[in-house]
């Protein structure tokens, strides 16, 4: 048996309606997503929400194949990691759908472990990422492991050269393309409540910025947007849907910058819904660059962060 454990933590993402159903009931019932202290009054804006979103939501998930591509990525990047990781068990847990915390505490005590590496899959902090999922990890009861926390790695140069790489694999006519690093958005009081991720979010892009001017990669323009703005009230810009605005008869790649593993938001909303309202402002060709997923460069960056 292994005593030791790499743990790999995302938001998971459904499997069918069924599942789709869980996530959203799960996500909306998040004290860090839906920030009311009282959990009774939380549970029913959660189920309005979900009343509301949730045949809407599956019928774009029915134009992805009707699952999330969060989950055979995921296991395809489990399998690489088995194959170039010999000493630590790899397991991974799910903050909105399966397998979730206390499934996966259970299998790694079954499994004889004792110590365990947290690897959250955000480059950057969030509460309402790497908050939330490190807070429901460790308010699992019963299991006792001696943890270390990968912190942030939005720094991470080795990080950002397979980024770069990605880029550079995605087009090679660079000056005929304005870059657009696409980040999921958040509610600006969320950012006012002291969030760092639009501070983080706003660093990586100035260090990768820097990177492409080291590498002669001189974009037409680089710039920064967000995206999945949902409901009435104020979030963080600039949106994504202004910034294609700029864009009328030129050509644009965006790059995920705050996904580590392609979901329904970089396949279905990036891929699908963006390229309509990008055609419908004049934009002539619009591509999306693939997250790192399960590639080699990626199993090897892992490999030395765990190092460290």
């Amino acid at each position: 048996m292994k005593k030791k454990a790499l743990v790999l933590m995302n938001m998971g993402g459904p499997r069918n309606k069924d599942e789709l159903k869980m996530f959203l009931s799960n996500m909306f019932n998040d004290k860090n997503i839906i920030s009311v202290e009282n959990d009774f009054i939380r549970s029913i804006i959660s189920k309005y929400i979900v009343r509301k979103r949730l045949n809407h939501a599956w019928e774009n998930y029915a134009q992805i194949g009707g699952f999330s591509p969060i989950n055979p990525l995921s296991n395809k990047l489990i399998k690489k990691l088995e194959k170039n990781i010999d000493d630590m068990y790899i397991a991974q847990v799910m903050r909105y759908t399966h397998p979730q915390a206390e499934e996966t505490c259970r299998i790694l005590n079954d499994n004889g472990v004792e110590e365990i590496v947290l690897l959250p899959l955000y480059a950057q902090y969030s509460t309402t990422t790497t908050k939330s999922s490190l807070e429901d990890f460790m308010n699992v009861k019963n299991f006792s492991f001696k943890t270390r926390i990968i912190e942030p790695f939005y720094k991470n140069d080795k990080f950002n050269e397979i980024i770069i790489g990605d880029i550079k694999k995605t087009i090679n006519n660079y000056e005929n393309y304005n870059l657009v690093f696409s980040a999921h958005g958040l509610p600006q009081k969320i950012i006012d409540a002291g969030d760092p991720y639009q501070k983080q979010i706003e660093e990586h892009v100035e260090i990768l910025k820097e990177k492409l001017l080291k590498d002669n990669i001189n974009f037409s323009s680089v710039s920064l947007a967000y995206q999945s703005k949902v409901g009435p009230m104020d979030w963080i810009t600039p949106s994504l849907d202004d910034k294609l605005k700029d864009y009328e008869n030129e050509n644009v790649l965006i790059y995920p910058i705050s996904f580590i593993i392609d979901n329904s938001e970089t396949v279905y909303e990036l891929e699908i819904e963006y390229k309509i309202i990008a055609r419908s402002m004049g934009v002539n060709e619009y591509k999306v660059c693939s997250c790192v997923n399960d590639s080699d460069e990626f199993i090897e960056f892992i490999k030395d962060l765990i190092k460290e």
